[in-house]
């Protein structure tokens, strides 16, 4: 069987399943079984395909004709032009999670705090585009954790991110010029008709329950204590939920609240400020 060939036959066994981009996902699956890069693969049409990684792409092709996410198979997801490992213990992150990283790089800082940090992406990315900074991310899963410091390590910035073990902001102590979150949002409603895909994320990582705002009040609760003066909070947002979260920033204190949408045009990131320290004679009513 050639490269071409097998191609084809991994696009309409994935399309027969109804999975949406069949074709690319069959080249991403079709590469990881050959040990190259998804953009070879296009030239290597006439190549055979040896035994060995043919059955790994059988394998690989009707794991995801089952609905297991590419990136779940494959043990890694691309972000931000990084490679990080995944496994079933954090959430898989997504394309749109990267709205948050171009929300946040309009505030450079020194110290960064991420809070719910699962695979470490958000945080890593960040240090990685801001060699001077350092962060510290948290997270209440021990595994979830292990997963983050070896991506940490990866990406070469494990001795500027201290990794701790909590329940969001518990025992943390500021000052953080930036917090960042993508927790979770999910309704207890929407979790019933969520996509299967999504069953393969740790349900933690999708839903808080009730509304899917619990996290966000837990959080925007913390934040002015944590913060710097002049210092902001960034976090992910579900569709529709830009005006609750929006409510819940403001009323924790924060101020130049601001709802960023992602390339669909819906809302993705909700931002805040914790305003500068204020005009003598005036009082500081953030805390």
């Amino acid at each position: 069987m050639t490269v071409a060939e097998a191609l084809a036959l991994g696009r309409a066994r994935l399309a027969a399943a109804g999975i949406e981009g069949a074709a690319r996902d069959a080249r991403w699956l079709l590469a990881g079984a050959m040990a190259t890069e998804p953009g070879r693969i296009g030239t290597m049409g006439p190549d055979p395909v040896p035994d060995e990684a043919a059955g790994r792409y059988a394998a690989m092709l009707e794991r995801r004709a089952g609905r297991e996410p590419v990136a779940r198979i494959l043990g890694e997801r691309l972000f931000w032009g990084r490679r990080f490992r995944v496994t079933p213990d954090v959430l898989d992150p997504r394309p749109e999670t990267e709205c948050l990283i171009a929300v946040a790089l309009e505030h450079p800082a020194r110290r960064l705090l991420d809070l719910g940090t699962g695979s470490g992406i958000i945080a890593i990315t960040l240090l990685a585009e801001w060699p001077e900074a350092a962060g510290v991310a948290t997270d209440i899963s021990a595994a979830a954790l292990a997963v983050a410091r070896d991506n940490a390590e990866r990406h070469g910035v494990a001795d500027r991110l201290v990794l701790r073990q909590a329940d969001w902001c518990a025992g943390l102590e500021g000052p953080f010029d930036l917090i960042l979150s993508n927790p979770p949002y999910l309704s207890a409603a929407e979790m019933a008709s969520i996509a299967p895909e999504l069953h393969h994320d740790p349900a933690m990582a999708l839903s808080p329950g009730g509304d899917g705002l619990g996290a966000y009040r837990a959080i925007a609760g913390a934040a002015p204590a944590l913060l710097a003066p002049g210092g902001h909070l960034c976090v992910e947002i579900g569709a529709g939920q830009g005006e609750a979260v929006s409510g819940v920033l403001r009323a924790s204190g924060l101020d130049e609240v601001r709802v960023s949408p992602d390339l669909d045009g819906r809302d993705r990131v909700a931002s805040a400020r914790r305003r500068a320290r204020p005009i003598r004679g005036t009082t500081d009513r953030t805390h």
